[in-house]
């Protein structure tokens, strides 16, 4: 991950500072229902206020396609932003053109304006450099501050650092600085917590991590395809046939990196999927042909927590069981607890992050436990797949 400026080294009084954020959040009847990823990101902005900037907001809203979509505006987020950050936040109806140029206009010092959604625009996605030009005409400098969309290369996430001086916000400084020292720079040993449902989908993270970190500890239902690989009977659970050889694969590499690949040892099955179904703890040795694994065992959630002992960097994406119906939610809700445990006695770097994962860290009530828990979805995971990343690459890169 190259160098990047972040906004230490910018001096913002009096300027007029573009800010992409990422404002995707949920909205229902016109009302934003979660405000964490708002919040995540308003520490950037007071800053900005507070040294005497003009803030122009910029974010994409939804699918909208290149058209205006007035269901996708923007403007009920610019009632929830104003309530997060206890100040007016004024909107324009466009995010180029003379309607935005108008609303910029307007702006004294310590002001905040939030722009109509960038996708309403092709030039977004398609990253124009016309459009990126455009919009970097409503600005003095460049603040990016939505590493959750830093993995695409639109025109607002990667085109515009080509036009004007870049840096990371502190929500995008906190998510690289943590990753860094997750992978990049970790303190070893290092482990890897991968779950989730399906090897196909992150067969790119399973091969970059098993070459960086000393343990890689798999779960989820992905666990069930390295059992089936391994030669072990599963029932009718859940597993990718058409991937065993690529579990094989996974398993052969992490050997000739050092690394130790960790399989379940005991299971819990149960005959149908469902809230508190009829269950049991098995031996993987012992799983009958109309059972199906739902969840890891008690002997391997001890297991995970004697070898995290020795452990001083854990990267985590995906659960372990089917967290979500009770009772196969144990063994995530006891790892995370004991990964938590250990990050608050300062002995463990912890970095979790995944739609599911979040989910699944919240059910244990060890969200902020961890060291860092990133809400940055497909971003997070092509990090952790090795890819390079276009909005923090343009970053290293900007403009003087």
């Amino acid at each position: 991950m190259a160098g990047f400026k972040t906004l230490d080294d910018v001096d913002v009084k009096g300027k007029r500072v573009l800010v992409r954020l990422d404002l995707n959040v949920p909205v229902k009847d016109g009302t934003v229902t979660d405000t964490m990823r708002i919040e995540r990101q308003a520490p950037t902005i007071r800053e900005l206020v507070g040294k005497g900037a003009r803030v122009i907001i910029l974010s994409h809203f939804d699918r909208p396609k290149g058209k205006v979509v007035p269901a996708m505006s923007l403007k009920p987020v610019a009632n929830a932003l104003s309530r997060v950050l206890d100040r007016p936040v004024a909107f324009a109806q466009d995010c180029v053109g003379e309607k935005a140029e108008t609303a910029v206009a307007r702006l004294k010092d310590g002001e905040v304006l939030l722009l109509e959604n960038t996708r309403f625009h092709a030039g977004e996605e398609q990253n124009d450099s016309g459009f990126a030009k455009s919009v970097a005409s409503l600005g003095d400098i460049f603040v990016n501050d939505a590493f959750s969309a830093a993995h695409r290369a639109h025109a607002t996430t990667e085109g515009i650092a080509h036009f004007l001086p870049a840096v990371a916000g502190r929500s995008m400084e906190a998510e690289l600085s943590h990753l860094q020292k997750a992978l990049e720079r970790p303190t070893r040993p290092v482990m890897a917590v991968v779950g989730g449902a399906k090897v196909s989908t992150k067969i790119e993270l399973l091969g970059n991590l098993v070459r960086r970190v000393d343990v890689l500890f798999i779960g989820g239902a992905m666990a069930n395809t390295f059992l089936a690989a391994s030669g072990f009977g599963i029932g009718k659970s859940l597993y990718e046939p058409d991937h065993l050889q690529t579990a094989r694969n996974i398993v052969q590499a992490g050997t000739a990196a050092g690394a130790a690949v960790v399989l379940p040892g005991d299971v819990v099955v149960a005959k149908e999927f469902k809230p508190n179904a009829a269950h049991r703890i098995t031996d993987i040795k012992a799983i009958a042909p109309d059972e199906m694994i739902l969840d890891l065992g008690p002997a391997t959630v001890e297991g995970f927590a004697k070898r995290l002992q020795n452990v001083r960097t854990l990267v985590w994406n995906g659960p372990l069981g089917a967290f979500e119906t009770p009772p196969f939610d144990r063994a995530t809700v006891a790892a995370a607890r004991e990964a938590a445990r250990r990050t608050r006695e300062g002995d463990l770097l912890s970095v979790a992050g995944g739609g599911d994962t979040v989910a699944a860290l919240n059910a244990a009530d060890v969200t902020g436990d961890f060291s860092y828990v990133s809400t940055a979805g497909g971003a997070f995971l092509e990090w952790l797949e090795g890819k390079t990343l276009p909005g923090v690459e343009a970053l290293a890169k900007t403009k003087e």
